[in-house]
C-alpha cells in the first residue's frame, strides 16, 4: 500500500476551500437583490435638496416632522426617536418612551439623545431646517421641506421618497392615488360654491390666509375659490378684525384653531366667532363657518397621507350642503 503524507494534502484542501468560500461570496453578493448584500445599501431618492443617496431599509431612523411620521406609519414602517411635544391624536402612540426616544423638540434637537442613538437616517422638515447642517453630523438627513409655491409636488416627492427607503415605493404609489381621489372629488364640489376665507385664530386674534401663503394648497390645489380681497402673503398670515369678516363677507368661513393644534388653553375658536359681527356674514346665516381638524392642518402641516385623506374628506362633506 502507498502510504501518502497527509500534512500537504491538507494544506492544499484548505486554500481550495477557502477560494471556494471567496468566489462564492462574490457571486452571492452579485446576485442578491439590492439590499441584501449588505447593510450599507443605498438608493437614490429626492428630496428639498435634489438628488440625494440614503440608506435602504435603515434600523435606526429619528424624525423631527409629523407630516413624516404619519407617512412612515401609513406606509408600515417603523421609526426609533421622534419630539414627543404637541403629537397630534392620530400620532400619540409615539410619545411612548418605552418604545421612542425622546429627541427634543421639532425646533430644537437633544443632540446627546441623537449622537447615542447612533442612527442610521435622520428626517426633518420646516420647523427643523434651521438644524439640518448640525444633524447631518450624526447621519444622512432626508430634507422634507415644502415650499409654498410647490406644496402637492413636494408632499408627494415625500411619501415617494420614503417609500422607497423603507422599500414599500408601491404602497406609496397607492396613498398618492388615493389622495387624488379625493382633491378631484372636493374640487367637483367646491367649483361654484363662492369664496371661502381661510381664518386662524389663535390667543384671541385672527389671521387670515390667501393664495401663495402656507395654505396655499385650500386654493391651488383643492379648487376652493378665494374670496376676492387679496389678502397679504405672510408666515404668520395678514391680522384682521370681525369688521374685515364682515366686509368681505365670504360664503365660507373655514376656522384652524392653532391653541387647539398645539394644545394651549387659548380662547377656543367656537366661543372667539360667536358674536354680533360675524352673525352677519354669508357663512354664519348660511351655517357654512367649518372649524377643520387643526392638528391635521397645522401639526401635520397637511402633508401626509392621514392629514390629507381626513381634511378632504371634511371639506367634500361642508361643500355637499
Amino acid at each position: 500500500m502507498l502510504l501518502v503524507p497527509l500534512g500537504p494534502r491538507k494544506k492544499n484542501m484548505n486554500a481550495v476551500w477557502t477560494r471556494r468560500q471567496t468566489l462564492g461570496g462574490l457571486v452571492l453578493a452579485l446576485t442578491l437583490p439590492f439590499g441584501a448584500a449588505h447593510a450599507a445599501s443605498t438608493i437614490k431618492v429626492n428630496d428639498n435638496t435634489g438628488e440625494v443617496q440614503m440608506p435602504v431599509k435603515p434600523k435606526t431612523v429619528l424624525v423631527y416632522d409629523y407630516g413624516a411620521l404619519d407617512i412612515i406609519q401609513t406606509l408600515g414602517g417603523d421609526v426609533a426617536g421622534n419630539p414627543h411635544q404637541a403629537l397630534p391624536p392620530a400620532l400619540k402612540h409615539y410619545a411612548d418612551a418605552g418604545k421612542y426616544a425622546n429627541i427634543g423638540t421639532l425646533f430644537e434637537p437633544d443632540y446627546e439623545k441623537v449622537k447615542a442613538l447612533k442612527p442610521d437616517l435622520i428626517i426633518a422638515g420646516n420647523r427643523s431646517l434651521p438644524k439640518i447642517d448640525e444633524l447631518k453630523k450624526f447621519a444622512p438627513v432626508l430634507d422634507i421641506t415644502i415650499d409654498n409655491q410647490n406644496q402637492m409636488a413636494h408632499v408627494y416627492r415625500n411619501i415617494r421618497s420614503i417609500a422607497a427607503i423603507y422599500g414599500v415605493p408601491e404602497k406609496g404609489e397607492q396613498q398618492i392615488k388615493e389622495i387624488d381621489a379625493g382633491i378631484a372629488d372636493v374640487k367637483a364640489k367646491a367649483a361654484n360654491k363662492g369664496g371661502a376665507l381661510f381664518l386662524m385664530t389663535n390667543g384671541g386674534k385672527l389671521s387670515a390666509y390667501g393664495p401663495g401663503s402656507r395654505f396655499d394648497m385650500l386654493y391651488s390645489v383643492f379648487g376652493v375659490n378665494p374670496i376676492k380681497d387679496k389678502i397679504e402673503v405672510s408666515k404668520h398670515g395678514q391680522a384682521v378684525s370681525f369688521e374685515y369678516l364682515l366686509k368681505t363677507n365670504p360664503d365660507y368661513l373655514l376656522v384652524l384653531d392653532r391653541d387647539a393644534a398645539i394644545g394651549n388653553d387659548g380662547q377656543a375658536a367656537q366661543k372667539l366667532l360667536d358674536n354680533k359681527l360675524v352673525h352677519a356674514t354669508k357663512a354664519w346665516r348660511n351655517k357654512q363657518v367649518v372649524y377643520l381638524n387643526a392638528a391635521n392642518w397645522y401639526t401635520m402641516s397637511n402633508a401626509s397621507p392621514t392629514a390629507l385623506k381626513e381634511n378632504l374628506k371634511q371639506l367634500a362633506d361642508a361643500f355637499s350642503k
